[in-house]
């Protein structure tokens, strides 16, 4: 089975001390392709540093985050438009809107949100959306600039089965990460109503460690649990998972 992680921060400093092992263990799991969403200007050297150590395993992404859109975020933002300029990246990610933690420069998350959905309608290509706490907010914004060449990713989905739906109306796939192996979190019943053609498999690592794991550092190899998840969720082969996401993964960033 080979499986491709759609969302995954491999390039941050809490894989500094075994990096190199993680990685051998994603592979070593059938995880053969990895898609780095970037962060900030503070991200973008360490993510382009593992593509070229593992070029044929990894795939740039460039983008700012809500989280980091601060008093400077039109210099981020004109970090992103060089970077994207010059033609290595499979997408704009990850960008939205996140009102969890702090809810002080909405406006702007908003301005930047749309500023780099402009770029990647431009140029063709897909969109990674971080939508915590923002669901209404997020599809506000898309309302307005929805036309035939947005399309993408709602990264680590959380909402219902109509939020899904209005998502995969608009041209996007839905990334199922651990979440879905958390008791209680609701999510469960929500994916087995997804069709497999429309989801895509996530770890964000280190963030969102899928049971058992759950508690400590999450990394690609763990892609396993959230398709074994997802195969008892449909009633499938895990393999069956493995073929149609990693298809889907494909299709979506020409990778």
């Amino acid at each position: 089975m080979i499986f491709i992680d759609t969302h995954t921060h491999l390039f941050l400093k809490e894989f500094e001390d075994d990096r190199h092992k993680t990685v051998q263990r994603a592979l070593a799991s059938g995880v053969q392709k990895m898609v780095l969403p970037n962060v900030d200007s503070t991200t973008v050297l360490p993510m382009n540093k593992l593509v070229a150590e593992y070029p044929e395993h990894f795939f740039p992404l460039i983008g700012l985050h809500p989280t980091s859109v601060k008093n400077n975020f039109k210099e981020e933002l004109k970090l992103v438009e060089d970077e994207f300029s010059t033609g290595k990246y499979k997408g704009v990610g990850e960008i939205g809107i996140d009102l969890y933690w702090d809810k002080t420069h909405y406006k702007e998350q908003v301005y930047a949100f749309e500023y780099q959905i402009e770029m990647a309608k431009n140029a063709g290509l897909p969109i990674v959306i971080h939508s915590r706490d923002s669901f209404d907010e997020i599809f506000e914004v898309l309302a307005r600039v929805n036309d035939e060449r947005l399309y993408g990713i709602f990264h680590s989905f959380t909402g219902s089965v109509e939020q899904a739906n209005k998502a995969i109306d608009m041209g996007f796939y839905i990334g199922i990460g651990g979440i879905v192996t958390f008791k209680n979190s609701g999510l469960e019943a929500v994916v087995a109503q997804i069709p497999l053609g429309k989801l895509v498999l996530e770890t964000d690592s280190p963030y969102l460690t899928p049971a058992p794991n759950r508690g400590k550092r999450n990394e690609s190899a763990y892609i396993l649990y959230i398709a074994k998840k997802i195969a008892q969720l449909h009633g499938v082969a895990i393999s069956e998972v493995a073929a149609i996401t990693t298809k889907n993964a494909e299709t979506l960033f020409k990778i």
